[in-house]
C-alpha cells in the first residue's frame, strides 16, 4: 500500500448523546458490550495495513486518551503507533476551533511522518470498510481529496452532507450541507450520495488547503463544510461509492452497514440492530474483526433453573463477567460484569458495564450508563411520565440513566 498517514478525528463533545457524554468524550462512549466507538475506526483502519495513526482529542478527553493508550499498543520496534494528540496550543492559545485547525495546529505530525497520502476518518461511527480500496481510487484517479459517501435515499438529502457528481459519476461537481433540492443520482434518481465523514487527501493539497483556511477569519474551520468545498471548487475532488467496497467475511444483510449513532434514538438502534438472529451488523465476522482491549474477566455466568426463578438471557448479547442469578434477559446488551438478581427482569435495553440491578427490579428501553445500581422492586420504563421526572427521556421514550446513579 501506499505510505498513508492516519488521522482519526475524536474531539467531538457529543451533545445530542448527552447525559452519555457528560463526563467523556463521545468518541468514547461504550458500545457493543465490549467496545467504545472510536474502535470501529481505528479497526478499519489496522485492519487495512496502517500502522501509524494519531487520534486528535480535546473534549474531557481523559478516558478516550486511556482507552486508546492502553488499547492500541501497537509494537514501537516496528515504528507502529496508535496515539492520542490532545490540543497542545501549539499555534496559540486557544483550541482546536474546528476539524481543519485541530490538523492545521498539528502539521508537525506531517511533517515527521512525510506521507505520501493522508486518511481522515471521523471517530464515531459504526461500520465496516477497507479503506485500502478508496485509497487505491485516489492514487489512480490523481484527486486531491477523495471523499467516501453512501447512497441514500434522495427524500432524506436533508439530513446529509450532500455530494453532487459530475457526468463522469466520479469527479464532485457540489458539496452541500443539508440541500432541500438535491437530484438523484445519474444511475439511481431516487438516491443521493450522503458523506460519510471518511477522506482521503494527497498530503501536499491537505497542507495547502488547510493552510489557506486557517488564514481565513469567516471560516468555521470545518473539513466537510470548507477544506472540501474548496478542493471541490477547484474541480480536484472525487468521491468514492461505499456500496462497492468489498470487506472480507461480510454477508448481504450486513454489507453496506454504517450508522451515525449521534443521538440517543440511533444509538440504541445501533444496538438493536446487534442482536437479532441474523444481525444487521454483524459482531462476529473474525476476517475483518473489531478491536479492543479485552478485560481479565471470567466467563459470564447463569445460575438457578427453577420454575420460579431461572437465570436465562434470551436474543442477547452477554459479556464476559456477568451473572444473571434467577433474572431474565430479553433482546438485551449486558456489557462486562453486569449482575441481575433473582426475579430481576431487563427487557430492550443496554446495559454498560457494571451494572447492578437488583432482586426484583424491572427494566425496559433503557440505556444504564457505567456503575448504575437498580434497587430492589425499582422500575424503569414503565412509567413514561415518572421517567421524565427522573431522568432523560429521548423522543421514543429510550430512559437513559446517568453513570453511577441509583434508581429508587
Amino acid at each position: 500500500m501506499a505510505d498513508v498517514f492516519g488521522i482519526v478525528l475524536a474531539g467531538g463533545e457529543g451533545k445530542r448523546l448527552a447525559p452519555l457524554t457528560a463526563d467523556r468524550a463521545k468518541p468514547a462512549v461504550p458500545f457493543g458490550g465490549n467496545y467504545r466507538l472510536i474502535d470501529f475506526a481505528l479497526s478499519n483502519l489496522v485492519n487495512a495495513g496502517m500502522r501509524k495513526i494519531v487520534v486528535l482529542t480535546q473534549y474531557k478527553s481523559h478516558s478516550l486518551d486511556r482507552h486508546v493508550s492502553t488499547t492500541w499498543n501497537l509494537s514501537p520496534l516496528l515504528g507502529n503507533y496508535v496515539t492520542p494528540v490532545p490540543a497542545q496550543m501549539r499555534r496559540g492559545p486557544h483550541w482546536f476551533a474546528g476539524s481543519a485547525d485541530a490538523i492545521y495546529q498539528n502539521f508537525n505530525l506531517l511533517y515527521d511522518e512525510r506521507p505520501d497520502y493522508v486518511c481522515v476518518f471521523g471517530a464515531d461511527h459504526i461500520y465496516r470498510m477497507d479503506p485500502r480500496q478508496m485509497i487505491e481510487q485516489h492514487v489512480e484517479g490523481g484527486a486531491a481529496v477523495t471523499v467516501a459517501a453512501l447512497r441514500a435515499p434522495l427524500d432524506q438529502a436533508d439530513q446529509f452532507g450532500v455530494v453532487e457528481t459530475a457526468a463522469d459519476g466520479m469527479t464532485i461537481a457540489a458539496f452541500r450541507e443539508k440541500p432541500t433540492d438535491a437530484v438523484g443520482l445519474p444511475d439511481a434518481p431516487d438516491q443521493v450520495f450522503a458523506s460519510m465523514g471518511n477522506y482521503v487527501f494527497t498530503t501536499s493539497a491537505l497542507i495547502e488547503a488547510v493552510t489557506r483556511d486557517a488564514e481565513d477569519p469567516s471560516s468555521k474551520h470545518d473539513m466537510g463544510g470548507n477544506i472540501v468545498p474548496m478542493i471541490v471548487g477547484r474541480g480536484q475532488a472525487q468521491v468514492y461509492d461505499f456500496s462497492k467496497n468489498v470487506v472480507p467475511g461480510e454477508t448481504e444483510r450486513d454489507k453496506g452497514y454504517w450508522r451515525d449513532v449521534g443521538t440517543i434514538d440511533a444509538f440504541y438502534d445501533a444496538h438493536m440492530d446487534l442482536i437479532s438472529v441474523s444481525p444487521i451488523f454483524n459482531l462476529y465476522n473474525f476476517d475483518w474483526p473489531i478491536l479492543t482491549r479485552p478485560e481479565p474477566l471470567p466467563p459470564a455466568k447463569f445460575v438457578f433453573d427453577d420454575d420460579e426463578r431461572r437465570g436465562q438471557a434470551l436474543d442477547s448479547m452477554v459479556c464476559a463477567g456477568v451473572v444473571i442469578s434467577g433474572a431474565t434477559a430479553r433482546r438485551s446488551v449486558l456489557s462486562p460484569g453486569v449482575h441481575l438478581h433473582t426475579h430481576a427482569r431487563v427487557e430492550d435495553s443496554v446495559l454498560f458495564q457494571g451494572v447492578d440491578v437488583e432482586r426484583g427490579a424491572v427494566v425496559r428501553r433503557a440505556i444504564l450508563d457505567k456503575n448504575v445500581r437498580v434497587a430492589p422492586g425499582a422500575r424503569i420504563g414503565v412509567d413514561p411520565e415518572a421517567d421524565r421526572k427522573r431522568f432523560h427521556v429521548s423522543e421514543s421514550g429510550i430512559v437513559v440513566i446517568p453513570k453511577g446513579a441509583t434508581v429508587e
